[in-house]
């Protein structure tokens, strides 16, 4: 499934997407920069150019092991002259190309893989080109930063789950009732965040009542580092009968040692 996003260039809003593993960029988007009002025709006109043809011939044949050369070179050999047209579903059907979509209905527009699109940007305009460039590298950063604090959640939740076990198997008595259970699951959750944040799921949900979410939500790509580690050392302290008093002060001197280590210095104010 393709994964699309948006950037915003010059005011004008580029649309892109992802399928394959490959980064597309609208040129219809692009190509409102030369023409609002047909931005259709630009694409075209761009296409049926000589070495237009030379480039997108050249990446098909090293990123496409499908692509149709037989069928290419006609059509280089006609390209540049008075009577040649080329459009980008011709270039697809005729050729096999991968290098550049078409799509129809919302979001629709003619998609090209980010070189090309870079290529057809610089033909617009140079200093387009730059500052799409620019905005492209922002997005596929923050994109970047997105999913490594997405990895490192779930890594939280996974070992939640193992500290979770832990207590069940260590902490609550068989007889106690379901809503018994939960307020145990709860105070060792928040003796985790206690340790690390030095406020109670509670407190920092008073303390932000327009948030979504708990506090882990909110927590930075280290936090969750630091807690993934804390939740297996809470299991094994758990799982060795230390008391809850001691392996909160022993959670939160690993807390600052871990965060000290990870960012260089300790930011948050922790239990002394």
């Amino acid at each position: 499934m393709a994964k699309k996003n948006e950037i915003i260039v010059r005011n004008i809003a580029i649309k892109t997407l992802q399928s394959n593993g490959i980064d597309y960029i609208c040129i219809t988007d692009i190509a409102k920069q030369k023409n609002s009002t047909e931005p259709k025709d630009v694409v075209k006109n761009w296409m049926r150019q000589k070495n237009t043809l030379e480039y997108l011939g050249l990446w098909e044949k090293l990123n496409n092991p499908n692509f149709k050369g037989v069928e290419f070179d006609p059509l280089l050999a006609e390209a540049g002259s008075n009577t040649f047209t080329m459009s980008p579903s011709r270039w697809i059907e005729t050729t096999n190309a991968v290098g550049i979509k078409t799509k129809n209905g919302a979001g629709g527009g003619t998609y090209a893989q980010r070189d090309i699109a870079f290529k057809f940007a610089n033909w617009v305009s140079v200093e387009f080109e730059l500052y799409l460039v620019m905005e492209f590298q922002r997005l596929k950063a923050k994109e970047e930063e997105q999913l490594g604090w997405s990895a490192k959640r779930e890594l939280s939740k996974i070992n939640y789950r193992i500290h979770t076990d832990a207590i069940k198997s260590n902490l609550i008595p068989n007889e106690v009732t379901t809503i018994q259970a939960s307020i145990i699951y709860a105070e060792e959750a928040d003796v985790l965040n206690v340790a690390m944040f030095g406020m109670t799921a509670r407190q920092w949900r008073e303390a932000n009542p327009g948030l979504k979410g708990n506090i882990r939500d909110y927590a930075s790509i280290n936090e969750l580092i630091c807690l993934s580690n804390m939740e297996n050392i809470n299991a094994v302290l758990i799982n060795d009968g230390v008391p809850q008093g001691e392996r909160l002060v022993k959670l939160n001197q690993i807390a600052i040692q871990q965060m000290q280590v990870l960012e260089g210095y300790s930011n948050r104010i922790f239990l002394k």
